[in-house]
């Protein structure tokens, strides 16, 4: 959710137009600053990977791909980026919003209700909340556009780390449960087939999963079937011919 260029190379790559932003297995304790009045450069305490501490602070996503993933909200590091990705979850905006740009070895990039790279909510943008927090696999930050205090609801989650990004992006959170289910992001920008956060919810809301989506039951293809006549396509569709109300402007 950058807009703008990532460090011309690597930070174009993640701005609004652009950025647009560990297996089950958890990983060991990451390092989180929380500055001190003892030390200016802040102390370095681990991320809390339970489920049931601080729940109120856990962002939920469940998947298109039928799988939940959970991210640990660090109001420490950035507490109005918290706060806005709290508000939105809870104003049930992230329901159905595509993931928009996925791009492999790199991040996953969500938040914009149009899918586009370019939208956002009707809230004002956040003041940038830069912080030491490195772009580690799991990390969660908010995307922008060219200008620092750009963010406003579009965030990635990293597939593999980038430290170049390091206090360019303001970071608010980490995967700390079911990053497989992130690494099944549907690749592109956008995506063929996208993968959507179904339902968005913090862990104190007890929302349960949505159901999974009923399996199709396609109808068995049958020996009639294959030696069937083609029927005739009125829109010259059959034939290779383009309808008189088909948009033919490049895509």
């Amino acid at each position: 959710m950058f807009k703008a260029s990532f460090a011309f190379v690597t930070l174009a790559a993640l701005t609004l137009s652009p950025i647009a932003a560990v297996a089950k297995d958890k990983p060991a304790a990451a390092p989180a600053a929380t500055a001190t009045a003892e030390n200016g450069k802040g102390v370095y305490a681990p991320i809390d990977y339970n489920m049931q501490d601080d729940r109120d602070n856990i962002l939920l996503l469940d998947l298109s791909n039928g799988q939940r993933v959970a991210i640990r909200l660090m109001p420490q590091w950035a507490p109005n980026a918290v706060e806005r990705i709290k508000t939105l979850t809870r104003q049930g905006f992230y329901n159905g919003v595509i993931f928009h740009r996925v791009i492999d070895g790199f991040m996953a990039q969500t938040g914009d209700p149009t899918g586009t790279g370019q939208g956002g909510s009707k809230l004002p943008d956040l003041k940038a909340e830069f912080n030491p927090q490195p772009h580690l696999r799991g990390t969660v930050a908010m995307a922008r556009a060219a200008s620092d205090d750009s963010a406003n609801s579009q965030f990635y989650i990293m597939f593999y780390p980038r430290f170049a990004l390091d206090k360019h992006y303001t970071v608010f959170g980490r995967v700390i449960d079911n990053m497989a289910a992130v690494d099944e992001i549907h690749r592109g920008e956008p995506p063929t087939d996208p993968t959507r956060i179904v339902q968005a919810s913090l862990a104190d809301q007890n929302m349960a999963p949505p159901p999974a989506p009923a399996p199709g039951t396609a109808k068995p293809i049958t020996a009639s079937d294959l030696n069937a006549p083609i029927a005739s396509d009125q829109s010259g569709a059959a034939d290779g011919q383009q309808s008189d109300d088909e948009d033919s402007s490049p895509q």
